[in-house]
């Protein structure tokens, strides 16, 4: 059993993302349930990743192609429903884009990710953009990053 409090469940997030960011299979996968399910805007490439194993490979595919970095931008927390609220960026330096959005979490009983409902920023126009997010918000201004960290790792 994770820590079920605000606190813990918010490190249960950061957790993930260190996985994700890692491309470590195994971390990513001991922050869910194993029948997990992550979920994207309609039409999204990847479709959704049903269950733990697939969320994880998933994202250690992401790192693969495209090289991905993520940042955890901000977090809502509430611990009576065990839900939480991210913004995030996900970096694709191998394609020189980057894209923003948010992540709507829900938590089991065992403070496990269950369920995550991601929405992003995309343009509605048909040529294509070196970045995605939400239009004449103030990004840089406010402390977002905008060029991914230096991350190292052996992938």
């Amino acid at each position: 059993m994770r820590d079920v409090s605000a606190a813990g469940l918010e490190a249960t997030i950061r957790e993930y993302f260190d996985g994700c960011n890692e491309a470590d299979v195994e971390k990513m996968m001991a922050c869910f349930e194993s029948d997990a399910n992550h979920y994207f805007p309609a039409g999204a490439p990847q479709g959704t990743f049903f269950g733990a194993r697939a969320i994880a490979e998933g994202w250690v595919n992401a790192v693969r192609k495209l090289g991905s970095i993520w940042t955890i931008d901000r977090v809502i927390v509430d611990e009576k429903k065990r839900e939480a609220v991210i913004e995030w960026t996900h970096f694709k330096p191998k394609v020189g884009v980057y894209l923003r959005g948010d992540e709507w979490y829900v938590f089991s009983e065992r403070g496990l990710i269950m369920e995550i409902r991601a929405y992003y920023a995309c343009p509605t126009v048909p040529e294509p953009v070196q970045s995605h997010m939400i239009g004449d918000f103030d990004y840089e201004g406010l402390g977002y990053p905008m060029e991914a960290p230096k991350i190292e790792r052996d992938i």
